[in-house]
């Protein structure tokens, strides 16, 4: 929890917010409790005023019971920024963007990248390049299943070089090709929170 002494202000971290649904939720808590949030975000709120110690326990206590954890440590706050960074990049922004993603990261989170890296691999066993491409290929399986587009497609959507590169990459993630997968029918795909 960051506090801003200026504006009156508590910035709140919440893990598990991965879709604009989840903002609705989170929106709708806090309102429910007469709280006024001035910004709801993908892993964050801004409300105004002070929490104080019962109403953050209350607010805990709502986030969870719908699938949401209040963050109070820093690291954790600072994975849940990054995995939100990720996510808002693949899923909300087509990804058509040419800003490589240590930049991308680095400006989104105001952190230098090589420190946000090291702690994303201690914290989570895994780099932040993993979680990035484990994210494309499950936008790339959305895609596949909504069966609108050729898989040529969906590798210039989602910024891939080449068919081939996206083949590659989502054959090392789901142990098979963007065809078995259209194949298989059955779905497979994971939740945006559990990558």
């Amino acid at each position: 929890m960051e506090e801003n002494k200026q504006k009156q202000t508590t910035k709140i971290y919440i893990k598990n917010m991965v879709c604009q649904r989840c903002v609705m939720a989170v929106s709708s808590i806090l309102s429910d409790m007469h709280l006024n949030a001035m910004s709801v975000e993908l892993g964050e709120a801004v409300i105004e005023g002070h929490l104080t110690a019962g109403q953050r326990a209350a607010l805990a206590g709502r986030l969870s019971a719908v699938g949401f954890e209040l963050l109070d440590d820093r690291r954790q706050q600072t994975i849940s920024r990054i995995k939100n960074a990720i996510i808002k990049l693949v899923h909300y922004r087509d990804n058509n963007t040419q800003l490589n993603l240590s930049s991308f990261l680095s400006s989104e989170l105001l952190a230098d990248y090589s420190s946000l890296s090291k702690l994303f691999s201690e914290v989570e066993g895994k780099t932040i390049e993993r979680c990035y491409m484990e994210q494309r290929v499950e936008r790339v399986k959305e895609l596949i299943k909504y069966d609108e587009m050729t898989l040529t497609q969906i590798a210039l959507q989602m910024n891939y070089s080449s068919v081939a590169y996206l083949s590659s990459q989502f054959k090392a993630v789901t142990g098979m090709t963007p065809t078995q997968f259209k194949r298989a029918g059955r779905n497979t795909r994971r939740p945006l929170d559990k990558i």
